[in-house]
């Protein structure tokens, strides 16, 4: 693998259809040649899985390569959540260690970051390894902030559902009302429209 030519950051981002939490994105500078095995969309992983591909890639990768950015739930319910996550791409962008020459975006929209050019990538994910990497540290990073805001707040079970709109959740919400954490701009099915109880 080549770290001097390496000019391609591949950028993804992890909490977009949450109820709860930060919306987490990564930039990732990707040397030339490197192959990373196992290394896929962080979705398809489980938590160990991506726990160790993320170690992994910390040993592999210098610091200055990759980084990460997040848009807190006010940010989210000023901006929209579109805008909030490329809000979030952009600051894992400015965290860079270097400046890329190309972005690689996950998706099929990004918001223009300074002059650089970039593509968006349908599945990106899973067909780019830089786009891969990104995903592990966005999902880690925002997996580790959730698993933190249950220990004040343990009663939403965000160590479980992380922020996303499982049945627990939306019962404790249903119960326990919405916290500081919540992002009150989202609309949410009550399960009591779900379910006859």
């Amino acid at each position: 693998m080549n770290f001097e030519s390496s000019t391609t950051a591949g950028i993804d981002e992890a909490g977009r259809g949450c109820l709860a939490g930060p919306v987490f994105a990564s930039a990732v500078i990707w040397p030339v040649g490197l192959k990373v095995k196992g290394l896929n969309d962080s979705k398809k992983l489980n938590f160990k899985k991506r726990a160790s591909l993320r170690k992994k890639l910390e040993k592999i990768l210098p610091k200055e390569y990759w980084a990460v950015g997040s848009s807190s739930p006010r940010e989210i319910d000023k901006l929209n959540i579109l805008q909030a996550t490329f809000l979030a791409m952009h600051r894992a962008i400015d965290k860079l260690g270097m400046e890329p020459h190309l972005l690689l975006i996950d998706g099929n929209q990004f918001k223009p970051y300074r002059n650089i050019p970039h593509r968006c990538e349908i599945k990106g994910d899973s067909r780019f390894q830089a786009i891969s990497a990104a995903s592990i540290f966005a999902k880690t990073s925002r997996d580790e902030f959730m698993i933190k805001a249950h220990e004040k707040l343990p009663e939403y079970g965000w160590d479980k559902n992380k922020g996303y709109p499982s049945l627990g959740h939306k019962l404790a919400m249903m119960q326990f009302g919405t916290s500081e954490l919540h992002r009150k701009s989202f609309k949410w099915k009550n399960p009591q429209q779900e379910f006859d109880f």
